[in-house]
C-alpha cells in the first residue's frame, strides 16, 4: 500500500471540559446529563446532525426491552412521549426533546463532528482530536466518556478488545429501518415484534412466506406501530458478514439493506393484510449497527450474570431486563443461541461499576453497547433503555471523579450509588 507522511502542524484546543463525552447516541446523551446536573463542566461531540443515534437517525421504532421507567430512561419517555404507547418513539420530536434536555443541563455539544484520534499522556487520556467542516481541532477533558458504540476512542487509546461472537469474531447482522405509509392498521392481523412470534394467512406461515419471498439474507417479518396514522415501522432488511468499525462495510451494508427495500414493500403488499396499497414513506438515515467491539473493563458481565439476575455489590445500573437478542449470524431470523418470546429469566438483574472502567487507560468510561461483557449477555444489555441508565451511572461517576480530583478507577463505588438511589434509581 502507498502511504502518505501527512505533515505535522500546530491543532487549537478548541474546547477544555471537565466530562468530554464522544457520541450522542442514548447512551452518551444519558452520560451528558446526568454529569452537567452534578455540576461538571460537560461537552458532547457527535457525528451525526441529530442526538439520539438509533432512536433517532436510525429510525428505531420504538424503546425495547423491560426496564423500568427510571431515572434519565423514564424522564426522557415522559418528555418524548407522542402516542398512547409511551414506548414509541417519533424520532422528530425526540430529536428536540434531547437537545432541549442537554440545553436545560447546561451541556456544550457540537454535531457533525468526528474523534478520529485520542491525546495520551502515558497510559491517561486527556482529550481527542476532531474533525469537521470546522477543520481539525482539539477537546480537551479531565474525564473522557466513551460513548460511540463501537468505542472507537477506547480503541485507539489502546484498550484491549473482541469483536463479535468468542469462538469466531462474527458479529450481529446491521439493519436499515423504515417505515412504510398507507396501512390500513385495523386490517393487520398482529403487529409481528419478534422472530418467534407469528400467524397464519390463507398462503401459510407468515415468517415462513418470508423466508421464501425475500431477498436473502433478509428474509422475516418484523413490524411495528408507529405515532402517526397509516404507519408502520418495519425492522426487515438485513446485513450479514459485515464489520461496523470499517467504512467499507457500512457502505456495502447501507447499499444492501437499500436494495432490499423495494421487494420488502412488495412483500408486503402481497401477503399481509392491510399493507396492500402501502409505500415506501422513509428509510433510516444510518443503518443499525448491534454489535462491534467488546471492551476489556475491571468487571465482566457474562450471560450466567443474566441467568441468575446477579445484583453486584458494585452495582451501577439497577432493574434492567431484556432477553437474549441474538440476531442470526448467518441469515434471516433468530440466531440458534437468541431466545425471545421464550425466555425464560424474568427477574430484573445489575451492571456492575467495572464494566465501564477499561483496563490500561486511565480516565477514560466505556458507555453503552461497547462495556465490558460477552458476546451473549452484550445482546441483552445493549438495548437503548439499558443504554440510557449506563449513561446516567457513568455520568454520574465522571462528575464525581472531576469533583474528587481522582480516576475512574479510584472511585468509592457508594459515591455513585447514593446519588443514584437519591434520584430514585435502586435495585
Amino acid at each position: 500500500m502507498k502511504t502518505y507522511i501527512e505533515p505535522s502542524k500546530e491543532i487549537p484546543i478548541a474546547y477544555e471540559a471537565d466530562v468530554l463525552v464522544v457520541g450522542g447516541g442514548p447512551a452518551g446523551v444519558g452520560a451528558a446529563l446526568a454529569a452537567a446536573r452534578r455540576g461538571a463542566r460537560t461537552f458532547l461531540i457527535e457525528q451525526s446532525g441529530a442526538v439520539g443515534g438509533v432512536a433517532t437517525t436510525g429510525l428505531m421504532s420504538h424503546w425495547t426491552g423491560a426496564t423500568e421507567h427510571i431515572g434519565l430512561y423514564g424522564e426522557i419517555l415522559r418528555r418524548a412521549q407522542d402516542a398512547s404507547d409511551v414506548h414509541l418513539i417519533n424520532p422528530e420530536k425526540l430529536k428536540t426533546v434531547l437537545l432541549d434536555l442537554l440545553s436545560e443541563a447546561g451541556v456544550t455539544w457540537l454535531l457533525y463532528t468526528f474523534a478520529v484520534e485520542v491525546i495520551m499522556d502515558g497510559d491517561t487520556i486527556r482529550g481527542v482530536i476532531t474533525e469537521s467542516k470546522s477543520g481539525r481541532k482539539a477537546l480537551m477533558g479531565r474525564i473522557i466518556v466513551d460513548a460511540t458504540g463501537d468505542g472507537d476512542v477506547a480503541a485507539k487509546a489502546g484498550v484491549p478488545y473482541t469483536k463479535g461472537r468468542e469462538e469466531d469474531g462474527k458479529m450481529q447482522p446491521m439493519t436499515l429501518m423504515f417505515k412504510v405509509g398507507g396501512v390500513d392498521t385495523d386490517r393487520v392481523v398482529r403487529f409481528v415484534g419478534g422472530f418467534e412470534d407469528t400467524y397464519e394467512t390463507p398462503e401459510g406461515d407468515i415468517q415462513s412466506l418470508a423466508r421464501q419471498h425475500l431477498p436473502f439474507p433478509a428474509g422475516h417479518l418484523l413490524i411495528y406501530r408507529s405515532t402517526l396514522p397509516g404507519v408502520v415501522s418495519c425492522n426487515m432488511t438485513n446485513s450479514i458478514n459485515v464489520d461496523g468499525t470499517k467504512a467499507e462495510d457500512l457502505t456495502r451494508a447501507d447499499y444492501e439493506c437499500r436494495r432490499q427495500l423495494g421487494p420488502i414493500v412488495d412483500f408486503l403488499r402481497t401477503y399481509v393484510a392491510g399493507f396492500e396499497t402501502c409505500y415506501l414513506l422513509s428509510a433510516a438515515a444510518q443503518i443499525g449497527v448491534r454489535e462491534t467491539r467488546h471492551f476489556a473493563g475491571l468487571a465482566k458481565v457474562t450471560e450466567e450474570d443474566i441467568m441468575a439476575a446477579r445484583v453486584f455489590e458494585d452495582w451501577v445500573v439497577p432493574k434492567v431486563h431484556f432477553n437474549f437478542d441474538v440476531h442470526n449470524l448467518s441469515g434471516a431470523g433468530l440466531d440458534k443461541t437468541g431466545v425471545q418470546k421464550h425466555f425464560s429469566q424474568r427477574k430484573h438483574y445489575t451492571l456492575p461499576y467495572g464494566c465501564f472502567v477499561p483496563q490500561k487507560v486511565r480516565n477514560l468510561f466505556l458507555a453503552g453497547r461497547n462495556i465490558s461483557g460477552t458476546h451473549k449477555a452484550h445482546s441483552n444489555f445493549r438495548v437503548m433503555p439499558i443504554c440510557v441508565l449506563m449513561g446516567q451511572a457513568v455520568g454520574t461517576a465522571a462528575a464525581l471523579c472531576v469533583q474528587q480530583g481522582i480516576a475512574p478507577d479510584e472511585l468509592d463505588v457508594s459515591a455513585v450509588q447514593e446519588v443514584l438511589i437519591a434520584e430514585g434509581v435502586s435495585p
